[in-house]
């Protein structure tokens, strides 16, 4: 578990991993090919606008199940003021879920993403209480409060995706990966995480700090 006290309630924390396969690492987006389509066809479809941060899916979608997940969850909480606890878990597995594949992709880990297992990618979202945390209006404004947030993260992934090819050489030729690019990219993810779970996820209404920590 990820310490709650004074922490925004979505988190992340991915285990470090020093040592590197060489050869996964240099044929990573190949290896990765078949659990990115299966991502896709979960998360996209049709036509889609996204706003989005590499490695948590931190999107809005005009088609697929982003999208849809994105306007069912402001309907409820707008005219029914609910977010059952059946809809919350089943969005929570699909964060987990991508973000392991994001975490793989950008070489944080070796491990390839499992559909089910946590494995070294701790991600958490607090259960939110509608009625007493969430204004049940906010919701359709939440995606234009955070719109300083998605430039600062154009930003951030242009750096990322620099930082994962920093990675990636460094681990061609010597097996490591430096602690100080995957803290970056780790960052980038988890200022990611916090943006969708504020405008898209809806999940609180606290707004999202500009931080990688």
């Amino acid at each position: 578990m990820i310490g709650k006290a004074n922490s925004y309630p979505a988190r992340l924390k991915i285990t470090y991993q020093e040592k590197h396969d060489r050869l996964r690492s240099f044929l990573r987006l190949l290896w990765a090919i078949p659990i990115l389509i299966v991502m896709s066809a979960l998360t996209s479809s049709g036509d889609t606008l996204m706003i989005k941060e590499i490695g948590n899916e931190a999107s809005y979608s005009g088609g697929g199940i982003t999208g849809g997940l994105f306007f069912a969850t402001l309907l409820m909480i707008v005219f029914r003021r609910k977010y059952p606890q059946w809809w919350f878990d089943f969005v929570l597995e699909l964060n987990r879920f991508t973000t392991r594949v994001w975490a793989y992709v950008l070489l944080l880990t070796d491990r390839y993403p499992s559909t089910t297992e946590e494995q070294s990618v701790k991600l958490e979202i607090d259960y939110p209480n509608v009625k007493k945390d969430l204004n049940d209006l906010l919701p359709l404004v939440k995606w234009l409060l955070a719109i300083p947030h998605y430039f600062a993260l154009f930003v951030l992934v242009l750096a990322a995706i620099l930082a994962t090819v920093l990675t990636w050489l460094s681990i061609i030729f010597t097996g490591k990966a430096p602690r100080g690019l995957f803290d970056f990219v780790e960052g980038v993810l988890r200022w990611g995480l916090r943006v969708n779970a504020y405008a898209f996820l809806l999940v609180t209404d606290k707004y999202p700090p500009f931080s990688l920590k």
